[in-house]
């Protein structure tokens, strides 16, 4: 029981992260205030990665359960202000709240599952737990949908409600946890430190991302964000009991691991963002079909984190890595190299093996970085693996959104003739209004948009391959014990 309530608390912070997009049309025209669209999305993501090491943290000193359970809570009373929203600004903050308690949920679920379950059964039911956020990528858009077309959009909150407390109650009576022996000084300026440099970087990549640069702004943020990077170093080195511990990093195996999920999760964010564009703006298909695309490689995530668990027994982390990093590099590639016009089954057939990259590399890390720390900082470790994860992520969509606008921009220098610009894209990705364009502009659109996505997924590749590259150059410890 404690699985499945670990599973629907995971699924509801996962779902919410996109669901929201189904609804914006709808929330924007109730609401007004177009211009601050994007940030009902961005404070949702970057406050859930700031609070994510602090909850880990927390998670060491007091318990997996009341932080747990304190941030379900945090994010379902956030959920149901969002819904009772009035304006945009008030939307915004209440999200900003909802994903400070969406920070609690993956890295203490991971945690808890640790606590609870041997490394081997431990990697399947992470996986499963895991897989949660596949089948919320592909389930937002159609429940999303739903809710708007035959209730309000404020439902895609309210229904948070009902199953968030469902999955608290289970926590509440079948988790047992021996009570902690004492709780150590929480490092407040270590907290600080992080919260400035985390959020100083997802704001200034935000900032990069816009149609009009204030480049003094974003320098300013930039160095703002350094700084404090420096700081929250320099605090760490010296706190008595540190947010993160520097000294894990001085073991190469979780140095490895949490570098090698980082640079996956670039190429699996370009995967589940783009891949879905390809297959309905070039293939045309309808936008529930499209979705699916990403669909195999959910199912064999959970699949790939099921033979996560058997290598951990017998194969050194270097060999396990090469293994996932070999199937995602390969993988990548093809995806890199396909034309336009490849067929809708060519990226089911991918996603089986991609999809056994994700759940070997993904389960693999967590398990592995939970192994080679000391038990009073799996929290931590826990934390940290899932922070690097988020924050590979957030930076990397708003790059690849800049290299598309880039290479949109590019190829339409490149045919003058045709009198295109960037929006004639927006119609051309929707099958609804692709037909308003003329006829004889749409091939020549979707090469141009074929070329921005090859340059997207060939950058992700190369960062896959990095990794691939450093965990071969250093030998590491045996097999997890």
């Amino acid at each position: 029981m404690v699985t499945f309530a670990l599973f629907i608390a995971t699924f509801l912070s996962a779902i919410e992260g996109t669901i929201v997009s189904t609804a914006m049309p709808t929330i924007v025209g109730e609401l007004q205030g177009i211009s601050l669209m994007n940030w009902v999305f961005s404070i949702f993501l970057m406050t859930s990665t700031l609070t994510t090491p602090i909850y880990g943290k927390l998670a060491d000193n007091i318990g997996r359960k009341p932080i747990f359970i304190s941030g379900l809570i945090i994010f379902l009373a956030g959920s149901v202000l969002s819904g009772l929203s009035a304006s945009m600004p008030q939307l915004i903050f209440w999200r900003a709240i909802q994903g400070i308690g969406a920070g609690a949920v993956l890295p203490i679920s991971n945690t808890i599952i640790a606590d609870i379950y041997p490394p081997e059964k431990r990697a399947q039911i992470m996986g499963i737990n895991n897989s949660a956020w596949g089948i919320a990528s592909v389930a937002a858009p159609l429940l999303g949908g739903l809710i708007v077309d035959n209730f309000s959009w404020r439902w895609i909150f309210f229904i948070n409600l009902p199953f968030g407390v469902l999955s608290m109650i289970l926590i509440v009576v079948f988790l047992k946890e021996n009570a902690r022996a004492g709780h150590s000084r929480l490092d407040i300026w270590g907290i600080v430190w992080l919260s400035v440099s985390i959020s100083g970087l997802l704001y200034g990549v935000e900032l990069i991302n816009k149609t009009t640069i204030n480049w003094m702004a974003t320098v300013v943020v930039f160095a703002v964000a350094m700084i404090g990077l420096i700081l929250f170093i320099r605090q760490e080195k010296r706190a008595a009991d540190p947010i993160i511990l520097l000294d894990l990093f001085k073991n190469p195996t979780f140095a490895i691991q949490n570098f090698a999920v980082g640079m996956m999760s670039v190429f699996l964010i370009a995967f589940d963002v783009y891949i879905p564009s390809w297959t309905q703006g070039i293939l045309g298909l309808p936008a529930t079909l499209a979705g699916f695309a990403t669909t195999p490689s959910s199912f064999f995530w959970i699949i790939g984190s099921f033979f996560a668990g058997k290598m951990l027994s017998r194969l050194k982390p270097q060999k396990i890595l090469m293994i996932s990093m070999g199937l995602l590099v390969v993988g990548g590639t093809v995806v890199a190299l396909l034309p336009a016009n490849v067929s809708f089954y060519v990226f089911l057939f991918i996603g089986i093996f991609l999809g056994l990259g994700f759940g070997i590399t993904v389960t693999g890390s967590t398990i592995i970085s939970q192994s080679v720390v000391a038990p009073e900082h799996i929290g931590m470790a826990t934390s940290f693996n899932t922070l690097i994860r988020s924050l590979s992520q957030s930076i990397f969509i708003s790059i690849f959104g800049i290299v598309m606008n880039q290479s949109l921009l590019h190829g339409i220098s490149q045919h003058p003739e045709a009198h295109l610009n960037v929006d004639m894209f927006n119609k051309m990705i929707n099958p609804h209004t692709v037909d308003e364009l003329p006829n004889k502009l749409v091939p020549v659109m979707h090469n141009i948009y074929h070329s921005g996505l090859q340059n997207i997924f060939i950058i992700a590749v190369v960062c896959m391959a990095l990794a691939f590259i450093y965990n071969l150059k250093h030998q590491d410890q045996g097999v997890v014990q």
